[in-house]
């Protein structure tokens, strides 16, 4: 208990110490009125200062997030409206060639044939270059993200479940499934 004591009154003289210099600031402030009211006028100019610039800052930040936003609804707007251009840009040389096509008047069977074959060949080649992607599943498993069983068919000369025939292909875009190729799949021989 004895050691604990002088602690105590270290703390009690610090805390007493601590008061009577507290007194003498606020004894001295009281003393001279003119020197508190200039240095609260300091303090309050100095808040206003820094009030005003902070609502500066406020309404740069608030003009520069209005026209931002005003930007992106802009570009989006425009996205929307000129997304296709690229495909358009890649389609017009198909258009074209199938006109040209269509203007022949003295053409055989054979030369219209051969037009045909060589706008596929160009449709194909755009499609490429968009990233669009056939999917012709004839003799592989059936998939059913990426085909629509059309019927079952019993095929002895194949494993079940596996597409037999191609009645429409389909077509994925950037990976991401377009239209489904719808197919028939072949399902066990039922004995009996």
């Amino acid at each position: 208990m004895s050691a604990q004591k002088p602690d105590n009154d270290e703390t009690a003289d610090q805390v007493t110490e601590e008061g009577v210099n507290n007194a003498q600031e606020e004894e001295a402030v009281l003393s001279s009125p003119e020197k508190n009211a200039d240095s609260l006028e300091a303090q309050l100019e100095d808040a206003q200062a820094k009030a005003s610039e902070n609502w500066e800052s406020y309404l740069r930040a608030k003009a520069e997030m209005d026209n931002l936003r005003r930007r992106n609804t802009k570009d989006i707007e425009s996205a929307h409206k000129y997304g296709i251009e690229k495909f358009v840009t890649e389609l017009l040389p198909v258009l074209d060639s199938m006109e040209l096509g269509l203007a022949a008047e003295d053409a055989s069977a054979e030369s219209l044939r051969e037009g045909m074959v060589l706008t596929m060949n160009m449709l194909k080649k755009m499609m490429e270059k968009l990233s669009i992607e056939e999917i012709d599943p004839l003799n592989e498993k059936f998939d059913a993200a990426k085909h629509q069983a059309m019927t079952m068919q019993p095929h002895a000369d194949v494993e079940p479940n596996t597409v037999i025939a191609v009645m429409q292909k389909g077509y994925a875009l950037n990976e991401r499934l377009i239209r489904p190729a719808m197919v028939m799949v072949s399902k066990a021989v039922e004995e009996g």
